[in-house]
């Protein structure tokens, strides 16, 4: 498959005021990495610093790998792409046939408030290319608008729930919930039971609702393309 696909990772490293440190999630990058660079999809890597992003280092608990971040671990590739994200704001969508936004809560601070991000969406989603985010993902969407109206209004949508957020203990440390910040932006929003694989398309858009959902949403951005 003769396609280009923008990754776009957090920069932002701090859980708030906890002094603990967060990023983006490995699984959430890693599944859809390979779910899209094994069928031959060229995948570049930006961040809004730009380099090394910031890895959750909850997600590298051994009871959070899989295959795809095992396989991570060792793929010198990656890891060089990893070293050398693009600087987001260098960023043109002309050149890339859709976008994904990978997870972790490091999103929730910088992406949701990142004006090229928001941009970008924009760029992809108006020009019928597909646009994918999964769990904390779907919260850059929050400021994202199209003609005065927020993009994911009527649209079908998932993102991490409010229970799985309270099941890791940090609703009352992020900036804000992503099921609320969805519902009350206009999203039809759905789930299934908290760590289930859960994917929504709706159009050009896709959102999953947790860390398992990573693959199923690459699948679906795949059928897109």
């Amino acid at each position: 498959m003769n396609k280009k696909v923008l990754f776009v990772l957090t920069s932002h490293d701090e859980l708030g005021n906890t002094g603990l440190k967060t990023g983006f999630w490995t699984e959430e990058l890693a599944a859809p990495y390979y779910a899209l660079s094994d069928k031959g999809v060229e995948i570049t890597i930006a961040s809004p610093k730009g380099g090394l992003p910031p890895i959750d280092p909850k997600s590298e608990d051994p009871a959070s790998q899989t295959d795809a971040t095992r396989r991570m671990d060792n793929d010198a590739v990656l890891k060089n792409k990893l070293e050398n994200t693009l600087v987001l704001s260098s960023i043109d969508s002309k050149d890339y046939d859709a976008v994904f936004y990978p997870g972790g809560h490091g999103p929730l601070w910088d992406l949701a408030e990142d004006q090229f991000s928001q941009q970008l969406i924009v760029d992809f989603y108006t020009s019928d290319k597909p646009v994918g985010f999964v769990c904390h993902a779907p919260g850059v969407l929050k400021d994202v608008k199209i003609n005065g109206e927020y993009l994911v209004k009527g649209k079908n949508v998932t993102g991490f729930t409010n229970t799985e957020e309270d099941a890791v203990q940090l609703t009352d440390i992020v900036p804000f919930l992503v099921e609320d910040m969805l519902k009350n932006n206009g999203g039809n929003y759905s789930k299934i039971a908290d760590w289930n694989p859960y994917a929504v398309v709706d159009g050009t858009l896709v959102t999953g609702q947790n860390p398992a959902s990573s693959e199923k949403v690459a699948e679906e951005l795949l059928k897109l393309l």
